[in-house]
């Protein structure tokens, strides 16, 4: 077995184990695994009760990875998140109180309902897999990944995300209300006595080695990327400045990122090349979070889930 149909079916494993807790969420499922393979990290948007809290512990589970939740509040501090160093008496000496960012798996819970002083307390995190604690450099786990989740209905008491620290999200994935069928299934395993939420009687556990799932990170680099993908890529991302409809469009970093998240959609559909769908099907949950649109498009009733789309669908597609 190739390393491409080795990574394919250790996801599709993990997909269909997610899947059996998780409902109706085939997309923003795909979506996550995806992002967790390319090495990204992903912010969840969705009403309470769709069971985002729940996808963490699930995916925690899979892995056998360290799992641990912080949950955003107005008065959470950055040494809430990072630690502090702690006078120990007995030895005269101050010694690193780690804080719940040193983990594998750190579910962010509302993100958003934290000033913007504690939310950049991420940034570093998130960006170089290191937190730095009064001059002193302290290394994440070779394995970390951050889910973030954010409600899209309350906008009191809440701070939104700036753009340097949404841009160190790989994707925003949208988690919306399962299809009817998938929720009666839901409302069926509970009327059984089925407790979704008891997940070790659920699906197994380190079904995925972390170990893996880095060496599988390095192994999509070996996807096949034809120079007219490429250029699509940078087509895509250059149609998303328009000044006319734009304030702040998608940057190199972003094509760069769009790159990495179609190849291991495409190692994650069990290719060994870049096609044109896989990059179509990337492009909205990397982009839609790193576009503003300028107010008066805004007014028109214009969104940039609506603007992303309608340029996949004008521009012209590579054979």
């Amino acid at each position: 077995m190739g390393d491409l149909d080795r990574i394919q079916k250790k996801m599709v494993a993990l997909a269909d184990n997610l899947g059996k807790v998780i409902h109706g969420q085939d997309a923003a499922l795909e979506q996550l695994l995806t992002c967790m393979l390319a090495g990204g990290h992903a912010i969840l948007e969705g009403v309470p009760g769709l069971g985002k809290t729940l996808t963490a512990r699930t995916l925690a589970r899979l892995l056998g990875a360290e799992y641990k939740r912080i949950q955003f509040t107005p008065d959470l501090l950055p040494s809430d998140i990072i630690g502090t160093n702690v006078f120990n008496f007995q030895t005269s000496d101050f010694s690193l109180h780690k804080g719940p960012i040193f983990t594998e798996i750190l579910l962010a819970d509302e993100i958003n309902r934290t000033p913007p002083k504690s939310q950049s307390a991420l940034l570093e995190a998130m960006e170089e897999r290191q937190v730095t604690i009064e001059g002193t450099r302290n290394p994440l786990p070779d394995f970390f990944f951050v889910m973030a989740t954010q409600n899209p209905v309350e906008y009191e008491g809440t701070y939104p995300l700036p753009e340097t620290q949404l841009d160190r999200f790989m994707m925003k994935i949208v988690i919306d209300y399962p299809p009817q069928d998938a929720e009666l299934e839901v409302i069926r395993s509970y009327a059984l006595g089925i407790d979704l939420h008891d997940l070790e009687s659920l699906i197994p556990q380190n079904l995925v080695s972390k170990e893996e799932l880095l060496d599988f990170r390095k192994k999509t680099n070996s996807i096949t990327t034809r120079d007219d993908i490429m250029a699509y890529i940078q087509k895509i991302i250059a149609e998303t400045r328009d000044p006319h409809y734009v304030q702040l469009g998608a940057s190199t970093r972003a094509a760069v990122v769009l790159l990495r998240a179609s190849r291991s959609l495409s190692a994650l559909r069990g290719l060994t090349f870049l096609t044109p769908d896989e990059v179509k099907d990337a492009a909205l949950p990397v982009l839609r979070h790193r576009i503003i649109l300028r107010p008066e498009a805004l007014i028109d009733g214009l969104t940039p889930d609506y603007y992303i789309e309608n340029i996949l669908k004008r521009m012209p597609v590579p054979r």
